[in-house]
């Protein structure tokens, strides 16, 4: 069993490091509160007080994130372990009290004279400039110093604690397949098995497992939507999309632009799904079941060296550096690969600022398909490997670039994958990359329109499971149109998606879309220049800490509010549709 190490973060709850840390974040939050107080109701001194104020906000943050991060990785795999959700707890309610000095920090920081001027003169300043204009900018959405601070307390019994209860329940569901039990993620993996029979017959247990906690997981949805939709109405944003794009650094021109193209090309991807119906038997359109089955000759499973090996040999197309820190990962144990119960779903990479480390979590059993969501999560950890160079405050981008490394790593895996395939392999190689951009565009349109539409039912109403199950069918049936049979879609897709329970965090779906798109305009580019082009990507990377995803793109020569831009990149996608069609008539 393929585990990760976490001892770089801390060798146990235990342990004198990590209690030391505990003590370290509670002095420094009360250090921010006095602080606050004392020196927040002036300007006078304002250099002094900023850079106190800072000192102390970045220890903090270096901090809560190393501690932070032991807890819910620790979590990730052990969903009942006492001393994570103890802990974990603990960081919560004690991260809270900070909201009340950061928002009156917010408050003061747009008083103080001549406040470009401190920036601009300051070198220690300079650095984290775009940090200090984004609070500026963002002051106009804090609320009251009490407020905010009531509002991060009552968080941590609302969505915090509704997103806890649906990743307990669906890491700990059992689910009777097959005369055994077994966990959710090991019955959804069996959607790509080689067998019809078994996808059908794993869909169908799924299927079957989900009201055990169906209702209490919709309760969950309601407590997340119903707190985002008031907060983002009472800091003045029209709606949680709107905050969700401010959020993003982005300007609703580009999401619109985005999601126009999205909706154009819909078609070119239903005939791709028709014919994979065609081709696994179907006559009604693809039933859910066989969304992820496989299609063509290459019946491959990989051992976890395998497929490291693999992406080295992959990522080495793209530079040398992206492989070393690929073969770092699997050096260092920063992957963890075994299902097992208690361990959550799915996949994710979590980069860890303080140790200047990733850690990746995956639900690994060898297909394809797995190595490519590897190659993703790696691309993730190539993304902080660059931030890492960067202040702790220039650390955080937004939801849309965070899909761009990893999109980008997928990419050079799959095609230099099918350079060395023949005819038959090209088929298995493409279907795969094509599941995978399906998913991202059409399957990503349907979360996102059943996401709008959760949020503004909810102004009305609670929704209950069969509204929840009917909301994600109508979305489902828009995006994919006629090439899904309709006795066979996936309404409880609600219940199994994180995403949706994250209070802070609405719409973690069209920045997918962005990434997919976006990377293969990136790749195109690095087709065309070569290696000279390395550099701009990985500075690309590096600062998107600190600028907005336009000014991102426009360091390598992107118009992001352009339709012509996400067209040109989504007809990259319809090359390999139409060599798909071609192969397989």
């Amino acid at each position: 069993m393929k585990t990760w190490n976490l001892d770089a973060l801390y060798p146990s709850f235990e342990s004198e490091s990590f209690q030391k840390d505990i003590q370290r974040i509670k002095e420094l939050v009360e250090q921010s509160v006095v602080h606050a107080k004392e020196h927040l109701s002036t300007t006078d001194n304002a250099l002094e007080t900023l850079q106190a104020y800072l000192e102390n906000g970045a220890e903090l943050r270096q901090l809560l994130r190393r501690a932070y991060g032991f807890c819910s990785l620790t979590m990730s795999t052990d969903a009942l372990n006492e001393d994570a959700i103890k802990y974990l707890n603990m960081l919560q309610v004690i991260s809270a009290k900070t909201a009340e000095p950061s928002a009156m920090f917010a408050k003061w920081l747009p008083e103080v004279p001549n406040l470009n001027k401190l920036i601009a003169d300051n070198e220690e300043l300079h650095e984290i400039e775009f940090f200090l204009h984004r609070i500026v900018e963002g002051s106009k959405y804090v609320l009251s110093d009490k407020e905010e601070s009531i509002i991060s307390k009552l968080q941590q019994t609302g969505s915090t604690a509704w997103g806890r209860l649906q990743g307990e329940l669906t890491s700990t569901l059992k689910v009777p397949y097959d005369g055994k039990e077994i966990t959710l993620s090991e019955v959804r993996n069996l959607s790509s098995d080689p067998s019809q029979e078994v996808r059908k017959a794993a869909y169908e247990a799924e299927q079957a497992a989900y009201p055990q906690i169906a209702q209490a997981v919709a309760y969950a949805m309601n407590g997340v939507k119903g707190e985002v939709n008031t907060l983002s109405e009472l800091r003045g944003f029209s709606s949680p999309l709107a905050q969700a794009v401010y959020n993003s650094r982005m300007q609703e021109e580009t999401l619109e632009a985005l999601i126009a193209s999205m909706r154009k090309y819909a078609t070119h991807f239903h005939k791709y799904l028709k014919r994979k119906a065609s081709i696994l038997g179907h006559k009604n359109g693809l039933p859910y079941y066989d969304i992820f089955a496989p299609v063509g000759s290459s019946d491959r499973v990989f051992t976890e060296e395998e497929a490291m090996e693999f992406i080295f040999e992959n990522f080495r197309t793209f530079s040398p550096n992206l492989e070393a820190l690929a073969r770092r990962a699997w050096d260092e144990e920063w992957i963890d690969f075994t299902p097992r119960n208690g361990k959550r779903g799915g996949a994710f990479c979590s980069n860890l600022h303080p140790i200047k480390q990733s850690r990746i979590l995956t639900n690994f059993t060898g297909s394809f398909g797995n190595v490519i969501t590897l190659a993703h999560e790696l691309g993730h950890a190539y993304h902080g490997d660059q931030i890492f160079k960067e202040h702790i405050f220039n650390s955080s981008y937004t939801m849309p670039v965070a899909e761009t490394a990893s999109t980008f790593c997928e990419t050079i895996v799959k095609n230099a994958a099918l350079k060395e395939a023949n005819d038959e392999e090209k088929i298995f190689i493409l279907e795969q990359s094509l599941k995978g951009s399906t998913q991202v565009i059409i399957d990503i349109l349907s979360r996102y329109i059943f996401e709008q539409n959760v949020f503004d039912t909810r102004k009305q109403t609670p929704l209950n499971v069969r509204m929840l199950n009917d909301l994600m069918i109508a979305a489902q049936k828009e995006a994919y149109g006629d090439s899904l049979d309709p006795d066979y879609l996936q309404p409880y897709a609600w219940l199994n998606k994180p995403h949706y329970y994250r209070g802070g965090l609405s719409f973690y779906n069209f920045p997918y879309a962005f990434g997919l798109l976006f990377a293969k305009g990136i790749y195109a580019e690095f087709i065309k220049q070569g290696e000279p082009f390395v550099e701009r990507v990985n500075t690309l990377l590096q600062k998107t800490g600190q600028m907005t995803v336009e000014d991102v793109a426009s360091l390598v020569g992107i118009d992001l509010t352009s339709a012509s831009f996400w067209d040109a990149s989504l007809d990259v996608i319809v090359e390999e549709i139409e060599l798909f069609l071609e192969l397989t008539k």
